[in-house]
């Protein structure tokens, strides 16, 4: 499988987030560049960032420290959070970002999204599908659409879209495991995308439940935090 670390982003700090809550966070680390060089040192490869800030202002609020991070290691970084516009794409592409990950503007302004995965192609953009009881969430799950998440990926699919994070929000950054029914019924599903899953990660176990189940990405983020989830673990579950 493919393991991506994550370091969520608010005022240039490292936090985490319950159930997506801004209001209940914790402070993981102070320097988030080193914790992205502590990941690369461990032998991984990949990086999920998100700019929480961004994700509620709807527009890119913690550009320096990204590309500080960029600049400081060789980690193929994915980046979401408050992407909203053709031009904060590009300049995050620019920085060096590897994927740009598109949430609420899919729902709100599904044309910009159609476009991006035309101008920049499937493997720079990552469309991000959170659910609440099955419908997608937005504004950095301040809100819930009335969009069921197999619509919004089928169509979003049908533009292009070859990679999906899939998060549960009632699962995540509560160490209660991920939601593997909902996640391998839309791999099954969808056989030819790629569903990276994302919120709950608490074991190993879940990671191998989750490959059992036929995924073949996953999000790792408080669990490391909480050490019940190690850097070895991830690096001993990455694709040879």
């Amino acid at each position: 499988m493919q393991m991506l670390p994550a370091i969520d982003l608010i005022g240039g700090q490292s936090v985490r987030l319950k159930q997506g809550d801004y209001a209940q966070r914790d402070l993981i680390n102070a320097d988030p560049v080193a914790q992205a060089q502590k990941f690369a040192a461990a032998g991984m490869t990949d990086l999920h960032l998100v700019d929480l800030d961004g994700a509620k202002a709807g527009t890119p609020k913690n550009t320096a420290v990204i590309a500080k991070i960029l600049a400081a290691t060789d980690l193929d970084v994915e980046v979401g959070g408050g992407i909203r516009t053709l031009a904060a794409i590009e300049q995050y592409l620019q920085l060096g970002v590897k994927r740009v990950i598109l949430g609420s503007v899919v729902l709100t302004n599904p044309e910009l999204a159609r476009t991006a995965l035309q101008k920049f192609g499937p493997d720079a953009i990552t469309i991000g599908l959170d659910c609440r009881d099955g419908k997608v969430a937005t504004a950095g799950w301040l809100e819930t659409s009335s969009a069921q998440v197999d619509d919004v990926l089928a169509a979003m699919r049908t533009a292009g879209a070859r990679r999906f994070v899939v998060t549960d929000i009632a699962k995540d950054g509560m160490l209660a495991g991920p939601n593997v029914a909902l996640l391998q019924r839309l791999q099954t599903a969808f056989p030819d995308v790629t569903i990276v899953a994302s919120g709950g990660m608490h074991t190993p176990a879940d990671l191998d439940q989750l490959a059992a189940a036929g995924l073949r990405a996953a999000i790792v983020g408080k669990a490391l935090a909480a050490g019940t989830i190690t850097l070895a673990d991830l690096r001993e579950r990455m694709d040879a």
